[in-house]
């Protein structure tokens, strides 16, 4: 039997290594301008053609490389970041394995212009999956210039896998914010097709995530700085105030590496625990710096990953920082007294003698002289004329109320009714109002509970009229005929650079809910509109979270726009739970249900009625 074990060319070694590096155009993007940092760089500037489809370019200032560099960088696990397995445990720069470069040029075409500052000429590389084209002298400015076209041209599997261009650009600006946050003494620019997205000064970390987020942020962060013998924690948590639902801001970065870390984010979660709703998150800008040596990052491949040496004694650390920054700026909403009718307090003058207080009487006044005699009513003249006509014998009735012939002690709980005899000033006309028991009742606000044949049916409440309301809100978007109701005063509402991406697209869509925005320029939109019915809402919150919605769907075609618009919108204005229902709201909503198209699942899949079977309930009361 012969041999069947064969070693794989190089160029196939890379497409497969470039499979765990390189994953779509953000990936591409990290790496570059990660490498960039690396080189010393103050000015880095990313441009993407289609979501970097079309071609990707980072030009930086760094310390560039000579002619044998160049070459060289594209090799796989060729790095001047460390010499020996050590220096693992001693990391001061982003990348280390050299891998990135060669991952690269595997799957696309790269061309590379970079120059050293000691040097009269620079570089000029072309690579072509892996295989060298060209390489020649060039005249270019110190620094590199990578531009990297046609990704994944060679694997035609792996470029079909892209999303649509809105969702690979949302990827890059989450990719390109993660690293412009912790490196604020940079300046950055991002330009997507020729619009500038980021255009990023150097500043310090607090003017760096507002000029990234929008300065409404500005006013909602508390800052934080502790310095232990194990770690140095900085950086900023939001207000209670500032809790949202959906994609709240949320970084932790340990030594100038962005990073993932559920353990962490759990004790910032328990430091808010009963200052912010159920459900909502927080924002947060957590900064740590650890010594290299009591961290391993080296255990995923997109280095996100990181494992600490003293993971429980740093999460104290950590719960105790948030506790005292939100304590410490006394983050409780102050109450506003009225101050009409306030006495007027003079100011203390320590020169001023005591003055003894006016008082003034009236020498006349005697309390224990009556002043006036108690008078009578008067009756006005001729008031036997108002009651002539009348028979003054009659007599007034009164029925008793559930008599017991009246009851039916057969009649089952949804049949039975109160028989009410009404008073009558004749023996002759007496008039009988018969009212129903309600069919439903509630159960803690939350559950509406009615007798089936069955047994005993129990509707959620909520998850009942996100139903109805969900179906309601696709058929005024089928039909274009949704209300809308003016807003007496307009406010504002502001995007970040990922949601404003969405945002215009979406418009035409939340134009036929009843939405009325109007661009103010830049990422501001006044909301002059809101669909008819929700009024009680808040309308920035709203839209916020439906605009959230829209980006973690990446939906694309009009049909899941509509359906995941109308979604957020029917969880935002369905009855809460713990809401109380009268006997005609609960019908109501019952009766809608049952119209509905699916009355047993909400639009997400989750059940709206549990039936309780009469034999599980006479179970109960076996003895």
């Amino acid at each position: 039997m012969s041999d069947i074990i064969q070693l794989l060319p190089d160029s196939v070694a890379n497409q497969i290594a470039a499979g765990e590096v390189i994953q779509r155009p953000a990936s591409v993007i990290k790496e570059l301008v990660e490498n960039a940092i690396d080189a010393g760089a103050t000015s880095i500037n990313v441009l993407v053609v289609d979501a970097g489809r079309t071609s990707i370019q980072v030009i930086d200032n760094g310390k560039g490389m000579s002619e044998t560099d160049a070459r060289l960088s594209f090799e796989r696990h060729a790095t001047s970041k460390i010499r020996k397995a050590d220096d693992l445990f001693s990391l001061h720069t982003m990348g280390f394995r050299g891998e990135a470069l060669a991952s690269i040029a595997a799957v696309a075409q790269i061309e590379l212009k970079t120059r050293m500052a000691n040097d009269d000429l620079g570089t000029h590389l072309s690579i072509s999956g892996s295989r060298f084209t060209n390489q020649e002298p060039c005249s270019c400015p110190v620094g590199s210039n990578f531009l990297v076209e046609n990704l994944f041209f060679n694997v035609p599997a792996r470029r079909k896998f892209l999303k649509s261009n809105t969702t690979e650009l949302n990827n890059i600006i989450n990719a390109f914010e993660r690293i412009v946050l912790v490196y604020p003494h940079i300046a950055f620019t991002l330009y997507s097709n020729g619009t500038e997205l980021f255009n990023l000064r150097s500043c310090n970390y607090r003017q760096r995530i507002v000029e990234v987020f929008g300065k409404r942020l500005n006013q909602d962060l508390l800052s934080i700085d502790v310095d232990t013998s194990l770690c140095h924690i900085h950086g900023f948590v939001g207000k209670p105030e500032s809790a949202r639902k959906k994609t709240p801001q949320q970084y932790f970065f340990v030594n100038e590496r962005y990073m993932k870390h559920p353990y962490f984010h759990k004790a910032v979660i328990t430091a808010f625990d009963r200052l912010i709703p159920q459900g909502e998150q927080i924002p947060y800008f957590l900064y740590f710096e650890v010594p290299p040596t009591n961290i391993d990052v080296n255990i995923h491949p997109t280095k996100t990953e990181i494992k600490f040496e003293n993971e429980q004694a740093i999460w104290q650390i950590l719960l105790a920082a948030v506790k005292e920054a939100v304590g410490r700026f006394n983050d409780i909403p102050s109450i506003d007294f009225d101050t009409e009718g306030k006495p007027d307090i003079p100011v203390f003058d320590p020169h001023s003698g005591t003055k003894a207080p006016k008082v003034e009487i009236n020498p006349s006044f005697n309390p224990f002289k009556q002043t006036a005699q108690p008078q009578k009513p008067s009756v006005p003249d001729g008031w036997e004329e108002l009651y002539s006509g009348l028979d003054g014998n009659a007599e007034i009735r009164q029925s008793k109320l559930f008599e017991q012939d009246d009851l039916d002690v057969n009649t089952t709980p949804t049949d039975e009714s109160l028989i009410i005899s009404s008073a009558s000033t004749t023996s002759t006309n007496e008039s009988m109002i018969e009212e129903k028991s309600p069919s439903h009742y509630q159960y803690k606000g939350s559950y509406i509970m009615t007798a089936v044949k069955s047994g005993l049916m129990i509707i959620d409440q909520h998850r009942a009229h996100i139903r109805i309301l969900y179906e309601e809100y696709l058929r005024q978007l089928s039909s274009h005929k949704a209300h809308s109701q003016k807003v007496l005063f307009p406010e504002v509402v502001q995007f970040t650079v990922s949601d404003k991406l969405i945002i215009d697209r979406i418009l035409p869509e939340m134009a036929e809910m009843g939405f009325q925005l109007d661009s103010l320029g830049g990422d501001s939109y006044a909301v002059n509109g809101v669909p008819a019915g929700i009024e009680g809402l808040n309308a920035v919150s709203l839209i916020q979270d439906m605009v959230a919605s829209a980006v973690e769907s990446g939906a694309s075609v009009k049909e899941d726009i509509d359906r995941t618009l109308a979604l957020s919108l029917a969880r935002n204005a369905a009855i809460p739970q713990g809401q109380v229902l009268t006997n005609s709201e609960m019908d109501n909503l019952v009766n809608e249900l049952f119209t509905c198209e699916n009355v047993n699942y909400t639009p997400s899949g989750e059940p709206i009625i549990a039936v309780m079977k009469q034999h599980d309930i006479e179970h109960l009361f076996d003895s």
